[in-house]
């Protein structure tokens, strides 16, 4: 089946009793055991299995191609959760325009547990030479946060074969619809739920996908499941019931997203855009290769220093500025003020989560917020 329709009809594994079209939220904690001692649902506790979880995770393992799937509370826990399964010592090679939520994890979680260096991974031969003999895992991300850096995956996933690595790839950017790491060799792959797949800023929770049933994956499964950090049967509800619509939503978050990004790049009050849609992108021809569409993230750099960033970020009037992406909602941030001062990111730099609203309506609000000399 096409995804649109795996996204639909992926998560209807429940068949009531009363015969529900949409499959009802199963609340139970604990599940019947029968005579023998067996579990004839399937579920026994909800921290290890829940009939909505089950969905949830079917669905994304559709999308994805993979083998199977495993649902967390978050995307950071998602993410760690991987960090977790490797044994101590291991080194990750991590890219250097990174999401800094996973790049503070491994600075001050797995310090002293892990070692990592974090490279400019658009360069295949510095991703050759970082390599040694402790390489456990290459994680990628890509589109990357904030600066839309596009990784090639599948010359990655070839790179981490030949040495017997794992290959992750954080997907968020793109969601399912647009991109599909497994499919070009990826080992496993990574989305922060609450974003596009949640989609309208209401869900917390993180999903990773494995291309095959391996050791790797069960010291995974086994964080989740003994670790507990595992989404409410409320939260893979909601996440399944807005996947239905995720195919028509990137459709729209891809239309506006290259509107705007192309208005930008006329701006004279912007310096320098990315998005990977553009002709201009340093890896545009990758995305076109690797990616359906671009989706509706980008970020801009604002002509002049923080200050000015600042005034166009204050000014918006639809626009929230807030933090997150993939919703409904247009947002907007000035990243280097989330980051920290160790960032790297430029100061005068905003990105943008593309919404659903009129695309008009959109320009228009940047418009005025960077009218200003």
């Amino acid at each position: 089946m096409k995804p649109e329709t795996l996204a639909i009809h992926a998560s209807n594994l429940v068949k009531s009793a009363t015969g529900d079209v949409t499959p009802p939220i199963s609340l139970s904690t604990t599940f019947f055991r029968d005579e023998e001692g067996g579990y004839p649902g399937g579920h026994m506790y909800s921290r290890v299995s829940n009939p909505n979880r089950s969905a949830l995770e079917n669905t994304l393992a559709q999308l994805e191609y993979g083998e199977d799937a495993a649902a967390f509370s978050s995307g950071n826990t998602a993410g760690m959760s991987l960090f977790q399964a490797l044994k101590a010592g291991s080194h990750i090679i991590a890219p250097d325009d990174m999401y800094w939520g996973f790049k503070k994890q491994l600075l001050t979680i797995f310090e002293g547990i892990l070692t990592f260096d974090f490279i400019d991974q658009t360069d295949l031969n510095l991703v050759k030479a970082s390599i040694k003999p402790n390489t456990r895992l290459i994680w990628t991300e890509t589109p990357s946060n904030p600066l839309l850096k596009v990784t090639d995956i599948e010359a990655i996933a070839t790179i981490a074969k030949a040495n017997q690595i794992t290959m992750a790839c954080d997907s968020t950017f793109a969601s399912p619809i647009l991109q599909n790491p497994i499919r070009l060799g990826a080992d496993l792959v990574m989305h922060s739920s609450t974003k596009y797949l949640g989609g309208h800023s209401d869900i917390l929770g993180g999903i990773l996908v494995t291309a095959k049933k391996d050791e790797l994956w069960e010291r995974i499964k086994n964080v989740q499941q003994t670790g507990g950090a595992v989404p409410s049967p409320f939260d893979c509800y909601l996440l399944t019931r807005s996947i239905k619509t995720l195919a028509y939503r990137m459709k729209g978050h891809c239309e506006n997203g290259k509107k705007v990004a192309e208005y930008l790049n006329e701006h004279p009050q912007v310096e320098a855009v990315f998005y990977p849609g553009l002709e201009s992108h340093p890896q545009h021809e990758i995305a076109k290769k690797q990616m359906k569409d671009f989706g509706g993230m980008m970020s801009f750099l604002v002509k002049g220093d923080v200050e000015s960033a600042r005034k166009a970020v204050n000014k918006v009037k639809l626009f929230a500025q807030a933090t997150s992406l993939g919703g409904v909602e247009s947002l907007i941030e000035h990243r280097f003020s989330v980051e920290g001062p160790d960032s790297k990111t430029p100061k005068n730099l905003l990105r943008i989560s593309v919404g659903l609203e009129h695309v008009d309506d959109i320009i228009a609000d940047l418009a005025q917020a960077l009218a200003f000399s």
